[in-house]
C-alpha cells in the first residue's frame, strides 16, 4: 500500500501534463475555436474531438479518484472507461480513414503522406486497444494496471505533438523520436524511483517501440500505399 501511495504523484503529474499538452494542441482549432474564429468543424469531427477529450478527462478523473482514496468509485467508473475505450478506437479509426479518403479522392499533394499517417495511426489504435485490454485484465494488479493505462496516453501522443504551438514536431521521424523520448523518460523515472524496471513498462515499452518502428518503415512501402489507395479510392 505504501508503494502504491508513493506512486501517486508520478501518475497524477503525468496525467496532468498530458491534459495540458492536449489543451495546447487543440485549443485554437477545437476548445477555443470560437475565440480564434477557426473554421467550423464538421459534426463528425466535433464528435471525434468530444470522444477523445472524454477519454483524457476520464483518465485524469480516474487518477484523481485513486489519489484521494476513492478506489471503489474508480473501479465502478472503470467499467464505463472500458466501453469508452472502444469508442476511442472506433471513432479514431474512422477519422484516420476518412482523412485518407478525402485526400486520395481529391488527388492532393499530401495524399501519399496521409496514407502513411493512416497506417501509423491504425497501428497506434491497435496498441491502444491492447494496452487497455491488458489493463482491464490486470485490474486487480494495481501496479500493472496503472502503468498499462499510462501507456495508452503514449499511444495518443503522436496525434498531439504535431499540433502543438510553434510547430516543433512536423516530420514523422521527429514525432516518433519525441514519443520515444517521452516513453523512455517515464520508464526511467519509474525505474529510478523503485530501483527496478517494472515488467509492465518493460514489456509494454518494448512492444510499443518495436511495433511502431516496424510500422514506420512498413507504412512507407509501395505495397502499403497501393493496398490502401485501392481500398479507399
Amino acid at each position: 500500500m505504501r508503494k502504491e501511495a508513493a506512486d501517486r504523484p508520478f501518475f497524477v503529474a503525468s496525467a496532468a501534463l498530458f491534459v495540458v499538452l492536449v489543451f495546447l494542441a487543440f485549443a485554437q482549432r477545437y476548445y477555443l475555436g470560437w475565440l480564434f474564429r477557426s473554421p467550423h468543424l464538421s459534426l463528425f469531427l466535433q464528435v471525434h474531438g468530444a470522444i477523445m477529450s472524454g477519454w483524457v478527462l476520464m483518465f485524469i478523473v480516474q487518477t484523481g479518484l485513486v489519489e484521494t482514496g476513492h478506489v471503489r468509485m474508480h473501479r465502478k467508473l472503470g467499467t464505463v472507461g472500458a466501453g469508452w475505450a472502444a469508442l476511442v478506437v472506433t471513432i479514431g479509426t474512422m477519422a484516420t480513414l476518412h482523412a485518407s479518403i478525402r485526400e486520395l479522392r481529391a488527388h492532393t499533394d499530401i495524399a501519399p503522406l496521409q496514407v502513411t499517417i493512416t497506417g501509423l495511426e491504425l497501428v497506434e489504435m491497435l496498441l491502444f486497444a491492447g494496452f487497455v485490454a491488458s489493463a482491464v485484465w490486470l485490474r486487480r494488479r494495481g501496479d500493472y494496471h496503472k502503468r498499462l493505462m499510462l501507456l495508452t496516453l503514449v499511444c495518443m501522443l503522436p496525434s498531439v505533438l504535431p499540433r502543438l504551438p510553434l510547430g516543433l514536431f512536423q516530420s514523422l521521424l521527429s514525432i516518433l523520436l519525441a514519443v520515444y523520448v517521452a516513453l523512455m523518460l517515464c520508464i526511467a523515472i519509474d525505474t529510478l524511483r523503485h530501483r527496478r524496471l517494472h515488467p509492465a513498462f518493460a514489456f509494454g515499452g518494448a512492444t510499443y517501440v518495436l511495433v511502431m518502428q516496424l510500422a514506420f518503415f512498413g507504412m512507407q512501402t509501395p505495397a502499403w500505399h497501393g493496398f490502401l489507395t485501392r481500398l479507399l479510392s
